[in-house]
């Protein structure tokens, strides 16, 4: 088994990203699984085209994007990925699409294949906080999310299964300076720990646990 784990560069004026920080410390091998580590582009389009290759060239049997979202206090799991780019600031190359689909004449939404409820309580059971989220936002975030649910469902029914899945991570505790009184911050080594314990419940779960992991608003 293979997995291929992304993470983006800094973007937003940020000169670190926690995603690509927290990928770069990742082991080789987890669980007797292939670890492939893979940093991409803020970039609409671009980000894609490089997953694409990579999973070209990796033949992986999951991709697990890993994106920062400051603001948030926990580790979340993204559910669904939504076909539309309505970016609120430019990428970092200046694009700044506004209700423009991911993938013309894709479906809707994807939901991810992972086991999003198992990856939760896992990392709880750990002593972490984590969610399952049901927005992975319209920024660079959802457009990976979404386009590799996209990719994964072509090759899924081309006799290649892959499974996709995107997990949502708060800023380390250095980007919280400078920012409002009480922005939520996450040390690198518990975001890793964090994102272990996600590929770990990847790996033992071929299907998902049933529990609640729903919001009332």
């Amino acid at each position: 088994m293979k997995i291929l784990v992304t993470g983006f560069d800094p973007f937003g004026g940020e000169k670190v990203n926690p995603a690509l920080e927290t990928i770069k410390l990742l082991p080789a091998e987890i669980l007797g699984t292939k670890i492939i580590k893979l940093e991409i582009p803020t970039v609409v389009g671009k980000s894609l085209a490089k997953i694409t290759a990579a999973v070209e060239q990796e033949n992986p049997d999951v991709v697990l994007s890993i994106g920062q979202a400051g603001g948030r206090a926990d580790i979340s799991v993204e559910r669904i990925g939504i076909n539309i780019d309505d970016c609120r600031i430019p990428d970092n190359e200046g694009n700044q699409p506004i209700d423009e689909p991911v993938i013309q004449g894709g479906p809707s939404a994807y939901f991810v294949t992972i086991p999003i409820k198992a990856i939760v309580e896992k990392i709880r059971e750990h002593k972490i906080p984590a969610s399952v989220s049901n927005t992975a936002g319209t920024f660079i975030c959802n457009h990976v999310c979404y386009g590799v649910a996209h990719l994964a469902a072509q090759r899924t029914a081309a006799g290649k299964p892959m499974k996709s899945g995107f997990i949502h991570i708060p800023f380390l505790p250095e980007q919280a300076i400078g920012k409002p009184l009480l922005t939520p911050s996450m040390s690198v080594e518990t975001i890793l720990h964090g994102i272990t314990l996600a590929l770990e419940a990847i790996i033992e779960n071929n299907t998902d646990i049933k529990v609640s992991g729903g919001k009332i608003c």
